[in-house]
């Protein structure tokens, strides 16, 4: 268990822990600018093919 904690330690202690959570920081950002752009994406074209809709079935019925 004390091998365990050394480790821990010297981790923390390097450059590549403040590095890691720096990525994962980055990671998190990104996901969330991504699902933000795919959910208006989704809300649009909701709204489009809605719109589409309306607009067939109100405008078809004769030749």
């Amino acid at each position: 268990m004390k091998n365990f904690a050394q480790k821990v330690q010297r981790f923390l202690a390097s450059e590549d822990g403040p590095t890691a959570v720096e990525y994962a920081v980055m990671l998190a950002l990104i996901v969330i600018v991504c699902l933000t752009a795919i959910r208006s994406i989704g809300t649009n074209a909701t709204a489009t093919f809605t719109t589409v809709a309306g607009q067939l079935s109100g405008g078809g019925g004769g030749s």
